[in-house]
């Protein structure tokens, strides 16, 4: 794969490293050039991180990796919204056409939650749980939490100690990105689509401020854009 320069990077064959495609801090990423999207956020964004295609690729190993672990299963899939819900459906699909056409049977039911712990490009230390009143019916049961993005992992611990408390039979976490970050002791989901570096990405519903939510490319925010949209 070509970047945005003809500079070997040992993100243009990406590694795995336990479930996740790893892309490595010296990634140039794509020139926006080559790819379509919304033309009202010109000047706004770097570069392109991640590819819509690759994006729908991987997700579909995610599925296949999820049915493998946990088929034959009733789950409850949480999706974290807003972020989550571009990855929710599309995993969720993904895992019910696997189901179709194996041995394995996956029985889903989707709900969702809302975190709030981002003000423009900083967290805030803060995690509000948005709709989160009814986890007592999570008693017994098999969940799968979707999330979009887990950096410090502060907010899904917020999460995962709100449900705890209820009992679940059994909790797996996916997350379509992992976020490195300078903490060593970081949250690490069961299931994750790429490791990125620590950077301030949007697209594939990501957002900042609510804009971006339209773009399909995964993409890193450039000051203007911050600026631009900030609150």
């Amino acid at each position: 794969m070509a970047g945005r320069n003809s500079k070997t990077s040992a993100a243009e064959t990406p590694g795995r490293s336990g479930r996740g495609v790893v892309i490595s801090d010296d990634w140039p990423g794509y020139s926006l050039d080559l790819f379509s999207y919304p033309q009202h956020y010109c000047g706004d964004l770097d570069y392109v991180l991640i590819p819509h295609g690759i994006i729908v690729d991987r997700i579909e190993r995610l599925a296949k990796d999820i049915m493998q672990d946990i088929g034959y299963n009733d789950i409850v899939v949480l999706c974290v919204l807003k972020g989550g819900y571009k990855f929710c459906a599309d995993l969720v699909e993904h895992i019910k056409n696997l189901s179709r056409n194996s041995e394995k049977f996956i029985s889903m039911k989707v709900d969702f939650v809302r975190l709030k712990s981002y003000c423009n490009d900083q967290s805030t230390h803060n995690t509000r749980i948005i709709g989160g009143d009814d986890f007592s019916k999570l008693a017994g049961k098999n969940v799968l939490i979707v999330e979009d993005i887990i950096g410090t992992g502060r907010t899904m611990r917020a999460l995962l100690d709100c449900i705890a408390k209820c009992k679940p039979r059994m909790v797996k976490v996916a997350s379509l990105l992992l976020k490195r970050t300078s903490q060593p002791d970081g949250y690490r989901p069961d299931y994750y689509g790429f490791e990125i570096p620590n950077l301030f990405v949007v697209g594939y519903a990501l957002d900042y401020n609510e804009y971006f939510r339209d773009l399909n490319h995964i993409c890193v925010i450039n000051n203007h854009g911050k600026a631009k949209y900030r609150v």
